[in-house]
């Protein structure tokens, strides 16, 4: 029996639907952080008032470096799932970019933006 070197097209548009469905929740909790960033959810003085606590100050700036950092977390989950697409586009959707194999089905439902299976990836790491 051959070895399989891609998935079908049916297995493809699973795959684009999982990626669909992660992209909008993830575009959405994006813009709500970018809302919480910029100030557009509140109704507060925050951004006008002076601020004389030092402690408090302190806990507003971590906390929106931790915004940020979420931010950008999301913004390059979002370009890993879109790249995904394309692959799916491509019919190259799944096939590990070390050893050429598939990824395993269950790997690429829990990590759809997957480019390498669990063992190469760890095989890199040593």
């Amino acid at each position: 029996m051959a070895t399989k070197t891609r998935y079908t097209d049916e297995e493809l548009e699973e795959f684009r639907e999982i990626i669909n469905e992660k992209l909008r929740k993830t575009r959405e909790d994006y813009a709500s952080t970018m809302r919480v960033l910029t100030n557009q959810d509140s109704n507060d003085v925050d951004d006008t008032s002076p601020t004389y606590k030092a402690l408090e100050e302190g806990s507003t700036t971590q906390s929106k470096e931790e915004l940020v950092q979420m931010a950008q977390r999301q913004q390059k989950f979002i370009q890993g799932l879109e790249a995904a697409l394309v692959r799916i586009q491509n019919k190259t959707y799944g096939i590990d970019r070390i050893t050429g194999e598939l990824i395993p089905k269950e790997r690429l439902r829990a990590v759809p933006h997957a480019t390498l299976s669990v063992e190469s990836k760890n095989a890199r790491k040593k």
